[in-house]
C-alpha cells in the first residue's frame, strides 16, 4: 500500500508522458505486422497455380455409353498428376462413344473414346477401326477391350468362294494382331446384332472390311 501511495521517480516520468508517445509506438508496432502478413502472402503459393482444368467421369460408365452431358463433368486437376491426352472440353465428347468402363472421377482421354487417336495409339500410323460380326454368337461373350486376335474366314474348297463355317471349308486369315477396342452391349441378345470393333493398320482393315460382306468371319484369340 505505502508503495502505490509513493510512486517511484520513474513511475511518475512514465505517468506524465504524453499519449501522442504512446500511440505513434502502437502505429509502428501495428506497421511491422502487416508488413510481415504481407510478406507471409506474397510468399504462400497460390492454391490455383499448377493446376488445369480436365473433363472426367460424373459417374460410373459401361463400355460402348454413348456420353452425354450428365455424364461428365469438368474438374481442376494438378497438372503433374494429369495424363496425356486429356480433354478440357465437354461439349467435344459428347456423343463420342466410350471404349472401355470409366469409374467416377476418372479423366476421359483422347484414346478412352472411338476416334481417329485410338486407332493410331491401338495399331499405329494409318490405322483404321472396323467393325465385325463374328459367326460365332459364343465369341461375343469372351471378347474384351483390348484382346489381340486374328480375323478368319471360310473360302469354299472346290471354287474359292465364300463359304459358311461347319460347311467343310478350309480357313483363311485376313488379318493378324488385329486389337479389340470395343464389344457392343447388343452382343448377348442377338447374334448379328453384336459387333467387334477391331483397330488394324488401313491395308488389313480394308481386307476384313471387305470380307465380312460376303463371308463369315470367326476370331482366333493371341
Amino acid at each position: 500500500m505505502a508503495q502505490s501511495l509513493n510512486p517511484s521517480r520513474a513511475a511518475r516520468l512514465l505517468a506524465l508522458r504524453p499519449d501522442w508517445t504512446r500511440t505513434a509506438a502502437a502505429r509502428r508496432t501495428t506497421a511491422g505486422a502487416l508488413v510481415v502478413l504481407a510478406a507471409v502472402v506474397a510468399l504462400r503459393p497460390d492454391p490455383s497455380a499448377g493446376h488445369v482444368d480436365v473433363v472426367v467421369a460424373a459417374r460410373d460408365l459401361a463400355p460402348g455409353h454413348a456420353l452425354a452431358a450428365t455424364d461428365l463433368n469438368l474438374e481442376s486437376r494438378s497438372a503433374t498428376t494429369v495424363p496425356d491426352g486429356a480433354q478440357a472440353d465437354v461439349g467435344r465428347l459428347i456423343g463420342a462413344t466410350l471404349t472401355g468402363p470409366a469409374r467416377r472421377g476418372e479423366v476421359v482421354t483422347d484414346v478412352r473414346v472411338l476416334s481417329s487417336r485410338l486407332a493410331d495409339a491401338t495399331a499405329g500410323p494409318d490405322a483404321r477401326i472396323v467393325p465385325i460380326h463374328p459367326a460365332d454368337a459364343a465369341l461375343l461373350d469372351l471378347v474384351r477391350p483390348g484382346d489381340v486376335v486374328d480375323v478368319l474366314t471360310v473360302s469354299d474348297p472346290e471354287a474359292g468362294g465364300p463359304a459358311h463355317v461347319g460347311d467343310g471349308g478350309r480357313p483363311r486369315v485376313v488379318a493378324t494382331g488385329a486389337v479389340v477396342v470395343l464389344v457392343s452391349a447388343k452382343a448377348k441378345d442377338v447374334a448379328r446384332d453384336g459387333v467387334v470393333l477391331v483397330a488394324l493398320p488401313a491395308a488389313q482393315a480394308n481386307d476384313v472390311a471387305g470380307a465380312s460382306l460376303s463371308q463369315e468371319i470367326t476370331l482366333t484369340f493371341h
